[in-house]
């Protein structure tokens, strides 16, 4: 079949496409540490709970600054007397004798009334208080939510490391994994010529098979921990994903130190505890102070013949009330006792939070520095346990040295391997460990 030029140059461009395609696909299954954040900054799903309680956090503040605003409320009702109140009229009004009275009913049956209601807070000691308290309490939801970024900032970049691990372990065993089947063929050749005895043959195929059990747990763990990265990350299970493998060492610099948010809630908190003292106070010793009044009409209508009728009359009046507690049974001075003793508290704990970040942090550069030994000797070590392995192999296939030479030279590079990489990232993990607990991440 003969394709033209113009042919061939559309079946070129759309192999070109689909080679571009594959590739971007098979990187897109590829997360770096970066990306896993990202994703999890955006979709996890307790810090999205954790944004919505901030904005909660704000629409309250608002709400008890409502409660500044005039209140105006209609009201209306309607009232049929089935029976007149009944007075009791002095008969010295009229002229009789003192300390006689004379039954009386007023008023007509029907009456109705309608107004609008006006009630403002002048002042009120409770209400600013809670206003300043409402502010405060937007502040600690804040920091609360910049914690938990904090939290799962920690928690998604120590699920990264643990998964580079075992994923350097699957790379290390399927390696092992190749190089026992080559020294398997060797073995059954030597073991057919009658240099080697069949247990010789046995001991490398069971380190064989311990190698495919290691890699299966391996390869079983490794996809637990992606799991666990997906449900942090808000991506789908199904969604198939890996992780960078190579591990680079760099060391890290010193850092500055500043208040961790454990610190700020704390400082935070005790302003709140002192704002309520202070409202407390402030309620014990002014009054509150409010504006009041209505305006509308009030109607009364009279059934009978011949003189029906229904008038209505305007009503309207400003008032101004003042309400101050003269003694509450001492329920306010128990309570001021009560936040002066959370306050005690809340300093002590601020010293303790103070103290424990010290130990914490001394150890994260303990960590460090011996985690940075680890990696300087394991460099060495692997250097080493190389050169071994590949001598051991040299003289085993001149009979220089039994097969359990080579097995245990093996395991030992195996060893120096998974040492080197765990050093590494444990570094990482201490790094992380400080950048928390110096206020960097």
């Amino acid at each position: 079949m003969k394709y033209s030029a113009k042919n061939k140059l559309k079946l070129l461009t759309a192999i070109f496409t689909v080679i571009i395609s594959l590739g971007s696909a098979q990187a897109q299954d590829m997360w770096t540490l970066q990306q896993c954040i990202d994703s999890t900054m955006v979709k996890n799903k307790k810090l999205q709970i954790k944004k919505n309680e901030t904005f909660i956090s704000s629409q309250r503040e608002k709400e008890v600054k409502s409660n500044l605003l005039p209140k105006l409320s209609v009201n209306g009702d309607y009232k049929y007397y089935t029976d007149l109140p009944t007075q009791l009229m002095p008969l010295s009004v009229f002229g009789g004798p003192e300390g006689q009275f004379r039954e009386a009913q007023f008023g007509v049956q029907h009456n109705i009334n309608a107004n609008v209601a006006l009630n403002m807070a002048l002042y009120n000691p409770e209400i600013f208080g809670a206003i300043k308290k409402s502010k405060i309490a937007s502040e600690i939801s804040n920091l609360s939510y910049q914690k938990s970024k904090e939290d799962i900032y920690f928690e998604v970049s120590y699920y990264y490391y643990n998964a580079q691990i075992v994923k350097n372990q699957i790379q290390f065993i399927q390696n092992n994994l190749t190089n026992s089947k080559k020294l398997l063929k060797v073995v059954e050749l030597l073991n057919e010529q009658l240099l080697l005895t069949k247990t010789d043959v046995d001991k490398v195929k069971l380190q064989l098979q311990q190698l495919k059990t290691n890699k299966l747990v391996a390869e079983n763990k490794y996809q637990q921990i992606l799991n666990g990265m997906k449900l942090l990350m808000g991506v789908e299970l199904k969604q198939e994903f890996t992780i960078e493998s190579k591990v680079n060492f760099k060391k890290t610099t010193n850092y500055q130190l500043q208040k961790t948010i454990n610190t700020q809630m704390n400082e935070v908190q005790n302003r709140l505890l002192s704002a309520d003292i202070a409202t407390l106070q402030r309620s014990r010793y002014l009054p509150s102070v409010y504006l009041y009044g209505s305006y509308g009409t009030m109607g009364y209508g009279y059934t009978e013949s011949p003189n029906e009728f229904l008038n209505f009359y305007t009503v309207g009046f400003l008032g101004v009330k003042m309400s101050y507690s003269l003694f509450n049974g001492t329920t306010t001075l128990k309570k001021i006792n009560q936040k002066n003793i959370e306050l005690e508290n809340n300093e002590l704990q601020k010293e303790l939070l103070i103290d424990q970040n010290e130990v914490q942090i001394e150890n994260a550069k303990l960590q460090m520095s011996i985690a940075n030994e680890l990696v300087v000797s394991g460099e060495l070590q692997i250097e080493l346990a190389q050169s071994v392995y590949e001598q051991v192999l040299r003289q085993q296939k001149e009979g220089l040295v039994n097969i359990t030479e080579v097995l245990l030279a093996d395991s030992a590079l195996r060893t120096a391997q998974q040492a080197y990489i765990s050093a590494i990232v444990d570094y990482y993990k201490a790094d992380l460990e400080l950048r928390k607990l110096t206020g960097n991440i």
